[in-house]
């Protein structure tokens, strides 16, 4: 008699991401991994390169494997010096049921070199990619990106706009699924309630707040010009940029510059940005390009009020009509008429506030992870 008949074995997934650095996709791997369940599969995170501040968080249950030490710059182009099955055997070195790339690019590669018929391969794709030169990033060629994204057994959008788009760059014969990112809500919420005691953050004056790395995609240079123009004309507040990155010494000559000192603050990487944006009177998203945004889901689940520039998955998030917030034609104009709406009227961020509330709930932790747990199960 065969007593294994019937046992519910867990799956064993493997989840592979370049590293664990700020960004929003790092910090929602982090979260989905968190919390899957225990019974159903036997979770590893694997980073290519072991660095980045969303490591600590991972809990003790979550098996980690990290990568080199360091990450230095030119490694995806050597990485295509060997071919996606070289790399796989040479990175990833045990079995598992199902291999995850989290991002596209260098790791959807990697994964895709996986020789195993009995190993099911997904792709997580976070962003729009609006070109083919963005849709071959990590690979030889957009021949190769194609032929390496049609070979998954599964692909995940985290967003339907970035699922349009991908399908439009990268065809491919099976259905994409759409899920959404996974937020920590009942943390964010408990988070959000802490005090923030420094004394530039003391003000009488609207707080607007922004939390992203400080990479150019991230229009951080439009929304200086557009506070700018908001101060002469006489509409004062203060504005709160949480993130560090490349652009940070570009954005400091321009505060500068445009004698903005006493009223925009580069606060740096925190911690706890749910603190600092739970408090303020105003989220602002100013991106050129996003995926699902986790900052802005984030806002909403704290309650606060969203103007954003129009970029994959804002109205999905906010509404096509801006049910839940405002979404603004991608451009300084459009921004600067999206804050001055709501800086000039209290009556309509109160009212955004409480619609906010409401759509938060849309994007609980339970709701998004169970979603997660039937498609790896389906596989």
């Amino acid at each position: 008699m065969d007593f294994g008949k019937g046992v519910n074995m867990k799956k064993k997934v493997l989840f592979l991401i370049p590293n664990l650095a700020g960004g929003g996709a790092e910090k929602v791997l982090v979260n989905l991994v968190n919390n899957l369940s225990q019974d159903k599969f036997d979770v590893t995170l694997q980073t290519l390169f072991d660095v980045g501040v969303n490591k600590q968080y991972l809990l003790p249950h979550v098996r980690y494997i990290g990568g080199w030490k360091r990450q230095p710059r030119g490694m995806t182009q050597l990485m295509k010096l060997f071919s996606p099955k070289f790399l796989y055997k040479r990175i990833i070195k045990e079995k598992y049921d199902i291999v995850v790339s989290y991002l596209e690019g260098p790791t959807a590669r990697i994964v895709a070199g996986c020789a195993d018929e009995n190993t099911k391969t997904v792709c997580w794709i976070h962003v729009e990619f609006l070109g083919l030169k963005n849709a071959s990033v990590g690979f030889r060629s957009i021949s190769e990106a194609r032929e390496a994204y049609g070979s998954f057994d599964k692909i995940i959008a985290v967003a339907n706009t970035v699922r349009d788009d991908f399908k439009r760059w990268i065809p491919v014969k099976n259905a994409i699924d759409v899920l959404y990112n996974t937020n920590e809500t009942e943390q964010i919420i408990q988070k959000g309630q802490e005090e923030v005691n420094e004394v530039c953050f003391l003000t009488d004056k609207p707080i607007v707040c922004s939390v992203a790395r400080l990479r150019p995609e991230k229009g951080f240079d439009t929304l200086l010009k557009v506070h700018r123009r908001l101060i002469l004309e006489g509409f004062e507040h203060r504005l709160y940029i949480l993130g560090e990155g490349s652009e940070r010494e570009k954005l400091e000559k321009m505060i500068k510059e445009y004698s903005l000192d006493d009223s925009v603050y580069l606060l740096g990487f925190r911690k706890n940005p749910y603190a600092y944006v739970a408090k303020a009177d105003l989220y602002v998203c100013s991106s050129l390009r996003e995926g699902f945004s986790t900052a802005v889901t984030e806002s909403l689940v704290l309650g606060v009020p969203v103007v954003t520039t129009e970029c994959s998955g804002m109205k999905e998030l906010l509404g096509e009509h801006n049910e839940y917030g405002i979404v603004m034609e991608n451009s300084e104009d459009g921004l600067y008429e999206g804050i001055k709406a709501m800086l000039s009227n209290p009556e309509l961020r109160a009212s955004y506030k409480e619609k906010a509330k409401e759509r938060g709930k849309r994007f609980s932790r339970e709701q998004t992870v169970q979603a997660v747990e039937k498609m790896l199960l389906s596989l």
